[in-house]
């Protein structure tokens, strides 16, 4: 995992991951392998075909509503949520085996204990487990991590609703080294003017469709 789309280089992380999991390379056991994405559809296909579901996914979700995602992850105005689901769905995972879902939290954004119970019924009936993910703070946004006591509202609801719920924890981030901080170290905050005339912070999400916070893995 790292920063970057794999699947948009599908052909390089799929040689990568046969070298990792080859007998005369690495030798991994695939379930210690996992590919991480934002959310390509195609792509995530190719994958279950070609290493028949023995490769773990995770997906970068950050929200269960298609405005609220479009506005964090524009990927999603490609890969709308229902045929992220369907994908996820179809992908041939094998038992007792889970696709991790990573949900950054955004405050004021994505945060809510109804946005908690919007995403335990976007993910009824797959086999996941969740990684909540406070957004870790960077000088070039406005968005930053709810707090903690949120954090907690917002696993308590997951966990009732019978998913397997983790915290993040927090590595480098006194000295903005944490995930998705160094990569806008330095950077000035930008501003944009919206239809009604006022001013907002800087956007919301990247170009490349991952969250302004950069926190996921």
């Amino acid at each position: 995992m790292g920063m970057g789309e794999p699947l948009h280089n599908y052909d390089a992380t799929v040689r990568a991951l046969r070298l990792l999991t080859h007998p005369d390379g690495i030798n991994l056991s695939t379930r210690k392998v996992t590919v991480s994405t934002s959310g390509l559809v195609p792509e995530i296909a190719r994958l279950g075909q070609d290493f028949n579901g023995q490769i773990g996914l995770a997906i970068s979700l950050h929200a269960a509503d298609d405005e609220t995602r479009s506005r964090l992850m524009p990927i999603n105005k490609k890969y709308p949520l229902a045929e992220l689901m369907k994908a996820l769905r179809a992908y041939p995972l094998p038992r007792r085996r889970r696709i991790t879902i990573e949900y950054t939290l955004v405050a004021g954004k994505n945060d809510t204990a109804e946005e908690a119970r919007k995403l335990a019924k976007l993910l009824a009936g797959l086999p996941v487990k969740v990684n909540l993910i406070p957004m870790n703070p960077i000088e070039a946004s406005t968005l930053g991590p709810p707090d903690m006591t949120g954090v907690l509202a917002f696993q308590r609801v997951l966990v009732g609703s019978g998913y397997s719920c983790f915290i993040r924890r927090r590595r480098g981030d006194d000295v903005s080294a944490a995930c998705g901080q160094l990569a806008l170290l330095g950077a000035k905050p930008k501003v944009r003017v919206d239809r009604g005339g006022g001013v907002r912070g800087r956007a919301e999400s990247d170009a490349d469709g991952a969250p302004a916070s950069g926190g996921t893995e």
